[in-house]
């Protein structure tokens, strides 16, 4: 039986951030595409890739004086950062106060209190994402602050948590022996695109960048916002972060075909993974499809399904 040699021993939950495996996806690619392969950031230790982007705004936040120690830490979040943020304050002595809402999952929001993560819960309009929600949680969000006189992380106008990411893009050139012709990532505050697809273009210019976003707020691609159902991407409105320069596509993606393509993964690739995955996935077999036979796509299994067992993607209604 073969196994994965054990990483050294760790002094901190936080060390073990990052160096997730990278995996070739073998049933959902059709015969005369590419190979396409998946970052497994579920491996992180809330099981999300967040926690690369809440450690990155964290420790920059600490390096200038930001954030001072026992501070209290402020996010609206749709809940995955919001898991990694109470993550992160629970291991160095943080106050976390987050804003959330109930169009996402209650196993997010259990999983936040559960870390000492005070919460903030944000109506939805009939359990829907839309940009009238998104504003709603930031202006929450802002009103904490000031009461509090707290550290605001902002994920949305935060440039620290690029760093995060691009520690990830350095691990899929490593790990794709520099092999790599197309990446594929589902937008939400647009850091780990951005962070991402910057760090591979230094290193190769002539690599496709392919930007995902829900059909049903095509916003990036110009279209009007709307209400969806993919946790964590499709805030509604273009987002500070968002550099069309490093994109060369963006594929929109209806809510109906990443759930059955998330299904799919976790039925016969037998990794399970959250809605924006299967979204990325998709996205990934047509630019490999294009691309051709020759080609390696790499795209990002950004959480775990356990996150989502509640929902329409798992639950009784999936």
């Amino acid at each position: 039986m073969r196994s994965r040699q054990a990483p050294q021993a760790s002094q901190s939950i936080l060390a073990t951030i990052g160096g997730t495996a990278l995996v070739e996806l073998s049933s959902v690619v059709p015969a005369d595409a590419g190979r396409v392969f998946v970052k497994l950031e579920a491996q992180n230790p809330t099981g999300s890739m967040k926690d690369r982007m809440a450690l990155a705004m964290i420790e920059a936040a600490e390096a200038d004086g930001r954030l001072e120690p026992g501070g209290a830490v402020i996010e609206y979040t749709g809940g995955s950062t919001g898991v990694s943020l109470a993550q992160v304050c629970s291991a160095k002595g943080y106050r976390a106060h987050i804003v959330t809402s109930d169009a996402f999952s209650v196993e997010k929001r259990q999983h936040m209190r559960l870390l000492g993560a005070e919460l903030t819960i944000v109506a939805s309009e009939g359990g829907d994402m839309d940009e009238a929600l998104t504003r709603n949680m930031i202006e929450t969000a802002r009103q904490i602050t000031q009461q509090t006189g707290g550290f605001w992380t902002d994920q949305l106008n935060n440039t620290d948590q690029v760093a995060g990411y691009q520690a990830m893009g350095d691990e899929i050139w490593v790990q794709t022996g520099g092999r790599i012709d197309a990446f594929v990532q589902s937008v939400g505050t647009a850091g780990s695109l951005m962070g991402i697809a910057t760090t591979l273009l230094r290193r190769n210019a002539g690599i496709h960048i392919t930007a995902v976003e829900p059909a049903e707020s095509a916003v990036l691609s110009g279209r009007p916002g709307g209400a969806h159902r993919i946790e964590g991407i499709g805030a509604g409105f273009v987002v500070p972060l968002w550099d069309p320069e490093q994109v060369n596509e963006i594929a929109p993606i209806s809510t109906d075909d990443a759930m059955v393509m998330t299904r799919r993964i976790a039925a016969e690739e037998s990794i399970f993974a959250g809605t924006s995955t299967g979204a990325n996935v998709l996205g990934a077999i047509d630019i490999a499809q294009r691309l051709g036979p020759d080609s390696m796509t790499v795209t990002i299994a950004c959480d775990s399904g356990i996150k989502y067992l509640s929902t329409q993607l798992y639950g009784s209604n999936g």
